[in-house]
């Protein structure tokens, strides 16, 4: 174990000085030694990935190692502090040289090489350097295009090629980040609402769910379809605050088609609609519903949003409709105009219908 653990930390040494200026003594011969002990320390995961008591010591030493000193003083190794870690290696220590304006023209030419050799060129390896360094690329574009909002008010958002691409990311990179490690979407979900902007955060959350298990199918984790979205519903649940901004701030029409999706979400929607037309009141004068705070939901909105609900399958609009029913009569059931808002709604949807 002692000497499985020596050159485990052999590793830690190279992948360390990888992002310093030390790079720029390195040769052909070095880079080629260095990427041979990122695919020792590859192949120590494949072989150990099972073997509980040596994957807990290699796990206790990976948390150890950055926690005393930094990683030898020369800075911590983001992404090496868990077992999982070691299966990337040859990615890390690729991404540190490529990224290091350190390193020679010669050695940065022989790794290139390394990387990418070329048509017909053997490799035996079934999951590649250059299709990892791509997978990576792909997942990492996830959180920069999270955090792009979008340039125009689309009306039809899941039907907007940038917004169906975000979707497409956040689906894989929540397969990914939980065939990780438990609790990790929670995790993961929770620093970027902490991270993004809000308001495009949630459409791209409510385009991923309308988009369902179909995107994840289509996309690079399809082994688990639909559990990217199982997260982002347990996640909404779980997070009542955010929540109520998912249903509030995103358009009528595209919680519509989430509603229909999931069924969970759509009776806490509804439970929100109604607890939200509870805050308005009949202004005589204008003749209108009104809320007494400005955050509270004005009419018009309240109404879209029911309307779009009463458009959908059958099953969902007579919910719909029997909820305001039910409003209605615990409201005094009175038919009179003014008096219920659930008898005002009711009388609009059914003349709209």
């Amino acid at each position: 174990m002692e000497p499985l653990l020596q050159n485990l930390e052999r590793f830690f040494e190279v992948l360390a000085i990888s992002r310093t200026s030390h790079v720029g003594t390195w040769d052909s011969a070095t880079v080629r030694r260095a990427l041979q002990w990122a695919r020792y320390v590859r192949h120590v995961y494949r072989r150990f990935g099972r073997h509980d008591r040596i994957r807990t010591a290699l796990q206790r030493r990976l948390l150890s190692q950055w926690t005393r000193d930094g990683g030898f003083g020369l800075g911590p190794v983001p992404g090496l502090t868990n077992f999982e870690a070691l299966g990337y290696s040859d990615v890390l220590l690729s991404l540190r040289l490529l990224k290091n304006r350190a390193l020679g023209d010669a050695a940065r030419h022989h790794l290139l090489q390394q990387l990418f050799p070329g048509p017909g060129a053997p490799d035996g390896d079934e999951d590649s350097l250059q299709d990892k360094l791509a997978r990576l690329a792909r997942l990492r574009s996830a959180v920069h295009l999270l955090s792009v909002s979008a340039r125009r008010d689309n009306p039809n958002l899941q039907e907007d090629p940038l917004m169906k691409t975000q979707a497409e990311l956040l689906l894989e990179r929540l397969q990914e980040v939980g065939s990780a490690q438990e609790e990790g979407p929670s995790r993961f979900l929770s620093s970027l609402w902490e991270r993004l902007p809000r308001d495009n955060f949630l459409k791209v959350i409510a385009v991923a769910l309308v988009q369902g298990p179909q995107a994840e199918l289509e996309g690079l984790s399809a082994q688990a379809p639909g559990k990217g979205s199982q997260e982002l519903v347990r996640w909404l649940l779980e997070k009542s605050e955010v929540m109520a901004a998912f249903c509030r701030n995103n358009p009528a029409g595209l919680l519509a088609s989430v509603a229909v999706r999931q069924p969970a979400l759509f009776r806490v929607y509804l439970t929100l609609l109604t607890d939200w037309g509870q805050h308005l009141h009949y202004d005589l004068q204008k003749g209108i519903w009104v809320g007494s705070d400005s955050q509270d939901v004005p009419w018009e909105e309240l109404y879209d949003r029911f309307q779009n609900l009463c458009q959908t399958a059958t099953p969902l609009k007579d919910e719909v409709l029997t909820a305001l029913e039910s409003c209605k009569v615990q409201d005094g059931g009175f038919d009179v105009p003014g008096l219920s808002i659930w008898t005002d709604l009711l009388v609009a949807l059914h003349s709209d219908a």
